[in-house]
């Protein structure tokens, strides 16, 4: 199915902003667990505290970039399709994150340190995708995308 480049941007956009979302909420799901194990301890919000560091500094040095060299190559395609939002690679990773979220938030279940390991990975992946996500809606210039490039 043919779409337009601008469709492209907004579909990867979309799944940028909604992964962000759901692994903040997953986040809090995981932190509420762990401040149920140990309550009035003040490492749950430590953790939370480090990730949002941790989150907005992969936002500006890293996902920002990526969301860039994505925005790049959907600006070259010369006949969009509804599944070049991203690459193959890409939609290969996400599932494998999935299941591996998965898997290591039943194997955290009821470990105190596991869940705030997970707090910390989840919110500050959560953070780089919501910080990142409004370079799919900046203006492009033919500038910033060489220079994008070379990240």
């Amino acid at each position: 199915m043919a779409v337009s480049k601008k469709t492209l941007r907004v579909i990867a956009g979309f799944v940028w902003l909604s992964g962000g979302f759901i692994l903040l909420l997953k986040a809090a799901s995981l932190n509420l667990q762990a401040i149920a194990l140990r309550p009035g301890e003040i490492w749950p919000w430590l953790a939370v505290a480090i990730a949002l560091l941790i989150g907005a500094f992969k936002a500006h040095f890293l996902f920002s970039g990526f969301c860039q060299k994505n925005l790049t190559r959907v600006a070259a395609l010369t006949r969009p399709r509804l599944w070049n939002a991203f690459r193959p690679g890409f939609y290969v990773f996400l599932t494998a994150m999935i299941l591996l979220g998965a898997t290591l938030s039943t194997l955290a279940s009821g470990n105190y340190w596991g869940l705030l390991a997970l707090v910390v990975l989840d919110i500050s992946i959560g953070i780089a995708l919501l910080g990142s996500f409004p370079t799919f809606f900046r203006p492009q210039t033919r500038n910033s995308q060489t220079e994008r490039s070379r990240i």
